[in-house]
């Protein structure tokens, strides 16, 4: 779609590097992701990692400086994008986790807690590994990846994240993600309607209902 969308060569010569970017990027994430399932790390480490290579520079960032480079956008504007789309990819990442684990399937389109029978190690969980106890964890390591992880399970699973402390915390760092975010845009010279854009991205990507 890049090289057959009319546009000038000359645009599409200064977006390539920034195309060709993202694509490693989200193939080292994607590997990252499945690398963390094999092996069971579930550090918050590797969590905050997987979700900024798997999704935050592949969904919000490097499209973003996409089409900072086909407007031959300032080098100014691009380090504004990238503070803006780093952190809110980061947050849209996260939300989408919480949701995985706490959302309702009628709304997300996804089973309850289809990402604990699908074993994923993100920041909820590997959040809520790390302020549990060892019996705490060995519950989360039996019904992680279980595929036949019955409603009774995930409603186990569900109340030793949230009692652990680890829902909340994933909430605070998709508040302090997004504020992060938003301070960007205030940094650079934008059109209202551009800010005023991105200001709305921000809250719609990270404050969806559940």
């Amino acid at each position: 779609m890049l090289h057959s969308a009319g546009l000038d060569p000359r645009a599409v010569a200064r977006a390539r590097p920034d195309f060709d970017e993202m694509r490693t990027e989200v193939t080292v994430g994607q590997y990252l992701d499945v690398l963390a399932q094999a092996t069971g790390d579930t550090s918050v480490e590797r969590a905050g990692k997987v979700a900024r290579y798997k999704s935050a520079k592949y969904t919000v960032e490097r499209p973003l400086l996409i089409g900072a480079a086909l407007a031959d956008a300032s080098a100014e504007v691009r380090l504004a994008y990238s503070a803006y789309g780093l952190p809110l990819g980061e947050a849209f990442q996260l939300r989408d986790d919480v949701l995985g684990v706490f959302g309702d399937p009628a709304q997300t389109g996804k089973p309850a807690g289809d990402d604990l029978r699908e074993g994923k190690r993100t920041y909820l969980v590997a959040a809520a590994m790390e302020a549990t106890d060892e019996a705490g964890r060995a519950l989360l390591r039996a019904g992680l990846g279980d595929a036949d992880l019955d409603p009774a399970g995930v409603d186990r699973l569900r109340e030793l994240i949230s009692t652990t402390g680890a829902l909340a915390r994933t909430e605070q760092r998709i508040v302090t993600l997004t504020d992060a975010a938003l301070a960007a845009l205030v940094t650079v010279d934008l059109e209202t309607e551009a800010r005023q854009a991105l200001f709305d991205l921000a809250i719609a990507a990270t404050r969806r209902a559940d």
